[in-house]
């Protein structure tokens, strides 16, 4: 962890704010090292919100009025415009208070304006699934960071892990195995294709 904090307190000697952006598989643990440089930043007196791409999924009901509900978690069921809209507005900095939506896993939906970012924060670190892609409007978004960082993680513990995360939000075991087979396996394979383009890949715990 050291060196990563080392690496954001490095790219803050410009006097701008800091944006980094976490890549990885479903199940990496994206949001806890987030979580953790965001705690360890802060102990150093940096101020930090950590803005989640999930907050971008679309509503369920307009996933079933596109016929993707059962690919929920795909590069297109996202609202990409949206996020690279958003990282653009936390990039230029210029408004008191950017709100950001959050994913909230209880309810499986979207919550607008939960997730406030001041205009006094210095780092942004935002973790999401698709920063590397080539494609627009994904690249919009990564062009505005100053790095993207890759986690790597043991597959069978990420996949034993993600099991279980889909188990808490109230799946049954075997439906909780067949999603992670039919839906995050394929995702994690076009995820780990762009691994290439991250600036650094780091192996996680």
């Amino acid at each position: 962890m050291a060196p990563l904090i080392d690496a954001i307190e490095a790219l803050r000697g410009s006097g701008t704010r800091v944006m980094i952006g976490l890549v990885g598989p479903p199940g990496v643990g994206k949001s806890t090292v987030a979580q953790a440089l965001s705690v360890a930043l802060g102990q150093r007196g940096t101020t930090v919100a950590v803005v989640p791409m999930d907050g971008f999924h679309l509503a369920n009901a307009e996933l079933a009025r596109l016929g993707l509900s059962s690919a929920k978690g795909r590069a297109d069921t996202f609202d990409g415009w949206g996020y690279a809209a958003l990282l653009r507005r936390l990039r230029a900095n210029r408004e008191p208070v950017v709100y950001a939506p959050i994913y909230n896993r209880g309810i499986e939906e979207s919550v607008g304006s939960a997730l406030p970012v001041r205009q006094d924060i210095e780092v942004v670190i935002t973790e999401g699934n698709y920063l590397l892609l080539d494609d627009r409007p994904w690249t919009d978004a990564a062009a505005v960071l100053d790095q993207t960082w890759y986690l790597d993680l043991d597959d069978d513990l990420r996949l034993s892990r993600l099991i279980a995360r889909h188990e808490q939000v109230g799946k049954a075991p075997e439906a909780a195995r067949a999603w992670v087979d039919s839906v995050d396996r394929p995702n994690a394979q076009v995820i780990a294709a762009t691994r290439h383009r991250a600036t650094l890949a780091i192996e996680v715990w």
